[in-house]
């Protein structure tokens, strides 16, 4: 198979044209991989070959059927010894694969679980508590539902109002609050800070400063609100990055660029694997 790819110069009437092309480009090297994702999806998987997308569901199924109101935090291969997965290389690969394992961190009742989940026998092998300290890593579930309930508390709409900003323009992030000892470690919490809209897509560039809403994820409220000082919010003037927006002498200087591979790629992928 061969490539031959030919990016042209930039065109004055289309300043994403090259934007384009080269996310054509790589849509088109992704397609490999997928393909051969695709045809080697019967065969025997390698003992490291990441959980798929059916497995992943397998996982879900396994542990719901037991556990309900549970929130999945992690969900990952639980790797076979290094000893086992040598024997089966030893063995060309006709050696039936070591079996299937899971590993899922989830939280239930306010509690911080690690399962372990055997994929051929659907089963759960082990669940255990895990009582040291951190937490698992937010879900994307929780981190909008604490920017939602920051947006609507009614100390930080009154700051917005006081700063002469629109609530409806605000933006919140949540962010862990780091380490600070084992006394702190009986919450888990989030800090959710804001950025403004009004005029700009680049809303990192208009940062509200001064104001910091806590919240304890497991409760869903907010357990600490501070409004420490008024700084000026940044004009959103020359703030955006796009290329569509750009004047001389900035934006696209790309000159055209032609890529040929007439014998092919350098590589091939069975699998999961790249050789």
């Amino acid at each position: 198979m061969a490539f031959d790819i030919h990016f042209p110069p930039p065109s004055p009437m289309a300043p994403t044209c090259n934007t384009l092309l080269l996310l054509s480009f790589f849509v088109f090297s992704l397609s490999i991989f997928s393909t051969a994702s695709i045809h080697n999806h019967h065969h025997h998987h390698h003992p490291l070959d990441p959980l798929s997308l059916h497995e992943l569901d397998r996982v879900r199924t396994i542990i719901t059927a037991s556990h309900r109101n549970i929130s999945f935090h992690y969900v990952g291969l639980d790797e076979p010894d290094k000893s086992t997965v040598l024997l089966w290389l030893s063995r060309h690969t006709a050696a039936k694969p070591p079996p299937r394992r899971a590993l899922v961190i989830a939280r239930l009742n306010r509690q911080t679980h690690e399962f372990i989940v055997d994929l051929t026998t659907r089963s759960i092998d082990s669940d255990k508590v895990y009582g040291g300290s951190g937490y698992p890593i937010l879900t994307n579930e929780e981190q909008t539902a604490a920017n939602a309930l920051a947006l609507s508390y009614a100390p930080f709409r009154a700051s917005v109002s006081k700063r002469g900003l629109k609530v409806e323009e605000t933006v919140g992030f949540s962010y862990a609050v780091g380490w600070y000892g084992e006394e702190g470690r009986s919450r888990r919490i989030v800090r959710v800070m804001f950025c403004y809209l009004d005029g700009t897509v680049n809303i990192f560039m208009r940062p509200i400063e001064g104001i910091t809403v806590t919240v304890d994820l497991d409760e869903m409220k907010v357990t600490e609100y501070r409004d420490r000082l008024m700084v000026t919010v940044p004009k959103a003037d020359g703030t955006d990055y796009r290329e569509s927006a750009q004047k001389p002498p900035f934006g696209s200087l790309l000159k055209g660029i032609t890529v040929v591979q007439p014998d092919g790629p350098s590589f091939t992928v069975h699998g999961h694997q790249i050789r």
